[in-house]
């Protein structure tokens, strides 16, 4: 898309959001917002570059009769390249996915308990960056660990803007060194927990056939797998023509427990349509790990030297303590910053 549809693009938006009846429809109105606040900083850019070329003519025809406007001219001019970089760099092409919704699951994995604690400790870290920035979160699934860490959390993590352009970078498998909870000796030991992050779709993203769709209903298990309730209110999905099974006992009704699942069950069929559909695609998910092993990680979180380190882009902090606490600013910045690289080489 190149400039001039863009501006007419963001024009007609404004008229759009504008317009009262476009927010009877709530899914609408905030599909229009959220493309609006994607190509406003474009907008806001090309107009700010324009006003200075102006500026600078007017400047130079001035200074062509009267020196003393020199030093305007000179300024004006000195504005121009970190502007047109700025503009240049916001025309990147953008993932497509970088506006959406994110469904994230964190999952334990070798480690045992301290695994489960330390997905706890990943949760708590997402919820709090989610809290910073104005992000709403959504625990849609849970399986608590007997320590109070989890197996398997599923959280839905929404924003006005775009949620997956700044979390997709954090599926894979992140590693932990510490001292346990339950180490008795004082001695570090590593395990992991795998991170997995999908753009949520919506029902007209990815089309279902009930037909292809296998229901189960049983009982909610807690910690140890003791019954938490007695009615058969968990309920499990299998998608028969991808073999997908998503399972959803956190709330306390099936039909709300089914809603659940379905949302997951689209947000892991559009992934992996998408992956089948675009190498590209693929190409940028390729660190997400399907299994957790500790070989595979992408990023290594050192208690002891109070250490973050991301493995994909040589990124690396002292400050674990205050990144735990929802601080990711910083680490995903990096990751940003790589990704514009790479897409500014392949389009020089």
């Amino acid at each position: 898309m190149n400039l001039d549809e863009i501006i007419s693009e963001y024009a007609d938006l404004e008229l759009k959001l504008a317009d009262p009846s476009v927010h009877a429809d709530q899914a609408k109105a905030r599909t229009y917002g959220k493309r609006y606040a994607t190509l406003t900083p474009i907008v806001t850019t090309y107009r700010e570059l324009e006003g200075v070329r102006e500026d600078l003519a007017a400047a130079r025809e001035l200074a062509a009769e009267d020196s003393a406007f020199a030093d305007e001219a000179t300024e004006l001019e000195g504005r121009i390249p970190a502007l047109e970089e700025r503009l240049t760099h916001l025309l990147v092409p953008r993932d497509p996915n970088d506006d959406k919704d994110i469904i994230m699951e964190i999952k334990a994995g070798e480690g045992g308990q301290e695994s489960a604690l330390f997905a706890g400790d990943l949760l708590r870290m997402y919820l709090r960056y989610a809290e910073r920035v104005g992000y709403k979160t959504e625990i849609i699934d849970a399986q608590h660990s007997d320590l109070g860490g989890y197996k398997d959390v599923t959280v839905a993590i929404k924003g006005r803007e775009g949620v997956w352009a700044r979390l997709k970078f954090e599926g894979g498998v992140h590693r932990v060194q510490r001292v346990p909870v339950t180490e008795s000796q004082g001695r570090i030991h590593t395990s992991a927990a795998g991170v997995l992050v999908y753009p949520e779709a919506e029902e007209v993203d990815v089309q279902i056939d009930a037909n292809d769709l296998r229901i189960d209903v049983f009982r909610s298990s807690g910690p140890g797998g003791q019954s938490v309730n007695t009615t058969d209110s968990a309920v499990r999905i299998t998608h028969v023509p991808t073999g997908v099974v998503v399972s959803c006992q956190n709330e306390k009704s099936q039909l709300q427990n089914k809603e659940s699942a379905m949302r997951i069950l689209r947000a892991r069929l559009l992934a992996m349509a998408q992956e089948e559909a675009e190498a590209a695609a693929m190409a940028e998910r390729k660190s997400q790990v399907r299994t957790v092993d500790r070989s595979e990680r992408i990023r290594t979180y050192n208690f002891p030297e109070n250490r973050i380190s991301d493995h994909r882009v040589g990124f690396k902090a002292y400050n674990l303590d205050q990144v735990l606490d929802g601080d990711l600013d910083a680490v995903i910045q990096a990751l940003l910053d790589a990704e514009l690289a790479e897409k500014l080489a392949a389009h020089s």
